[in-house]
């Protein structure tokens, strides 16, 4: 099974592709992506094949999958969990393999499905532990989880969350945190107000600028001039 999805995969690759992914997903020494290699496969491309085997294939498979360091092949099986239908078994399996759901497009097509959806009605400790962690990517399932919970007009993980990481360093995070603020604007914007209201001055830049999209031309200048 693992070597007909492979090969479906590499039907789709293309070197030009694999060259600008390797720069757009940041694989050189030091950066966040450093060793990630690609095939160049769009995104819809491998939704096809995810589609394709989710249901045959063993979660064994998906294993060998997510230990590569081709980014198209964990990333597939990430996509495949999120079609499969035995929630507590999937959950406990992407928690296996936290660190290797190991860049943005990994966490952010499969963090809020596969965890947020599995939480909505359980404890959520966990996402406060991975908010603590020193892992980047973890802390960026743990807020992109709560997704699941705004779509459910449930904000008080997400805001909580987001206040853990106001202090963080990197930019994914800062990205990752004004976007869920900026979902919770759209639902209800009172609560998107009373954060920024409390925070904002202490908020990085792009955080700031991130959560504040959908609101009114004035008061994006009120919140961008501090």
């Amino acid at each position: 099974m693992i070597d007909k999805l492979k090969q479906d995969l590499q039907k789709y690759a293309n070197k030009d592709k694999s060259l600008v992914l390797s720069r757009f997903f940041k694989t050189g020494p030091g950066q966040y992506g450093e060793g990630d290699k690609f095939l160049g496969v769009k995104v819809p491309e491998q939704r096809e094949v995810a589609k394709k085997y989710h249901k045959n294939i063993s979660f064994d498979e998906l294993q060998q999958l997510l230990n590569s360091d081709i980014h198209e092949y964990r990333l597939t099986a990430a996509l495949i969990l999120t079609y499969k239908t035995n929630k507590k078994e999937v959950y406990d399996f992407y928690l296996k393999n936290f660190k290797n759901i190991n860049n943005w497009d990994l966490v952010d097509l499969t963090a809020p499905n596969i965890v947020g959806n599995y939480l909505l009605d359980k404890d959520r400790s966990i996402l406060y532990k991975f908010a603590n962690s020193t892992h980047l990517w973890t802390k960026r399932i743990a807020i992109l989880s709560t997704f699941a919970f705004i779509k459910n007009r449930q904000y008080e993980d997400s805001i909580k969350i987001s206040e853990i990481l106001l202090n963080d360093n990197h930019d994914l995070i800062h990205k990752a945190v004004g976007w869920m603020l900026r979902e919770i604007g759209k639902k209800d914007e009172k609560v998107l107000i009373e954060f920024l209201n409390k925070h904002h001055k202490k908020m990085p830049r792009t955080m700031l600028r991130y959560s504040i999209e959908r609101l009114t031309e004035g008061q994006r200048k009120f919140y961008l001039q501090r």
